[in-house]
């Protein structure tokens, strides 16, 4: 039987109806706001332990959000292992028996123009077990994509509001590291505001620098 002008006319409705269906669907799933699969850089968040003393046990701890201040975090505690210590690196949330570490390193990245809640509120959470041992603050922030002298300074102010909060804390050290930004990570909203300031994709991560950061002063007081 042939097929007549109407029976083409709702074939073709039914494809677009399907077809719309599907991207209400992706939507909805994020596949529409740049979270795609394909876009998407692997979203790891590192935790473990390494080194074999009896003694110095040092809790790398940190929040993170799509994985890049956990590389951060697992270079610190692989290079505080190397130089002899034992490193538990850890997700904040994951962080228990703080009081049985000799040391303790804690890490985030800048959101707003701030620590992540999570890593201000371990801090506050557990001011009195963290005063009576060595603590260094890091942070991760994608305004030193380009380092600057003046950047530096600028993220470095973040930290302000944790020193005041929490003053008895006397960090050994303060870590300002850039970070590792993937669009395809993002919302469509966040991806539209980081693109307007110019905020660069790409991983900025200086591994040297994280690495000599942990080695140096810090190693020394943590080792205390």
């Amino acid at each position: 039987m042939a097929r007549d002008e109407s029976d083409d006319r709702r074939v073709a409705r039914r494809d677009f109806l399907m077809m719309s269906a599907g991207i209400i669907a992706a939507m909805s799933l994020g596949g529409m706001t740049g979270a795609t699969i394909s876009q998407a850089a692997d979203v790891t968040f590192p935790e473990g332990k390494c080194g074999d003393q009896k003694e110095k046990n040092v809790l790398v701890t940190y929040a993170s959000k799509y994985g890049s201040t956990g590389g951060v975090a697992d270079a610190i505690g692989k290079e505080l292992c190397a130089r002899g210590m034992n490193a538990d690196v850890v997700l904040i949330k994951n962080a228990v028996n703080i009081g049985s570490y000799q040391g303790v390193v804690v890490g985030s990245p800048v959101y707003m123009g701030k620590w992540m809640s999570e890593a201000a509120d371990f801090v506050k959470e557990n001011r009195d077990i963290l005063r009576r041992v060595p603590v260094a603050y890091f942070l991760v922030c994608m305004t030193l994509s380009q380092p600057t002298d003046k950047k530096r300074a600028e993220v470095l102010a973040y930290m302000d509001p944790i020193l005041e909060a929490v003053p008895e804390i006397k960090p050994v050290g303060m870590g300002t590291f850039a970070g590792a930004l993937h669009y395809g990570n993002l919302s469509w909203l966040n991806k539209k505001i980081l693109k307007s300031k110019g905020t660069p994709e790409g991983d900025f991560r200086d591994w040297n620098a994280i690495r000599a950061w942990a080695r140096g002063p810090v190693y020394a007081k943590l080792i205390q």
